[in-house]
């Protein structure tokens, strides 16, 4: 396991590369953000952007969300991966906050968690970008950059990477680290073919591929 003075240093090498790393779906509204992280399962942010101007200008309100068919919302996500099940959460999250919530999306974990298509990682990720509570989402970015660095293990779940990375960083760096682990995965330490040769902290790495 990393120790924290090794973690510290390797956030600011990374923190050096991207010192403005940041949530790169675009939003306006509480409403529009919870969507637009729904729809980012297994699809990339790039694709969801591409469809949330039309869909965001169509659906102004929960209530909208709740009243439209599950035709006409698949035939609007037809573009993303898993549009049919992400159509189906999106009007049952929206039934759930009108019938429980009162129309409100609600800021706490457990609450967010109740919602049809809302799990961990996509409460964690509304919380901290649109609440700026404390979190760090652990995604397929997150995981492989954390085991790669010795963070966590492969083995670990996503709850067990979330909670060892909460444990080596202060909780005044989560939100910033989430961001920056998501960004150094995204475009640096890649899933295949990462940039090993230009890698600021190589010599930390449990896998290195030269």
């Amino acid at each position: 396991m990393t120790s924290k003075q090794t973690a510290a240093r390797i956030y600011q090498e990374i923190a050096k590369l991207y010192p403005d790393a940041r949530c790169e779906l675009h939003y306006t509204n509480p409403l529009e953000l919870l969507v637009a992280i729904m729809l980012s399962a297994q699809t990339t942010d790039v694709s969801v952007n591409k469809i949330t101007p039309t869909l965001n200008q169509k659906y102004k309100t929960i209530n909208e969300y709740a009243l439209v068919t599950q035709e006409e919302l698949e035939n609007d996500l037809r573009h993303l991966g898993l549009y049919k099940n992400k159509a189906e959460n999106i009007r049952k999250m929206a039934i759930k906050v009108l019938n429980e919530f009162a129309g409100e999306i609600p800021t706490n974990q457990q609450e967010l968690e109740t919602l049809p298509g809302v799990g961990r990682k996509t409460a964690n990720v509304f919380l901290a970008e649109c609440c700026h509570v404390p979190r760090i989402a652990v995604d397929t970015h997150v995981s492989r950059v954390s085991t790669r660095l010795g963070f966590a293990s492969e083995k670990d779940t996503p709850e067990k990477i979330e909670k060892k990375l909460m444990k080596l960083f202060p909780e005044d760096v989560w939100i910033d680290l989430h961001h920056k682990l998501i960004f150094f995965g995204r475009y640096f330490c890649k899933a295949k073919k990462p940039n090993c040769i230009n890698c600021p902290i190589i010599s930390d790495c449990q896998k290195p591929q030269l």
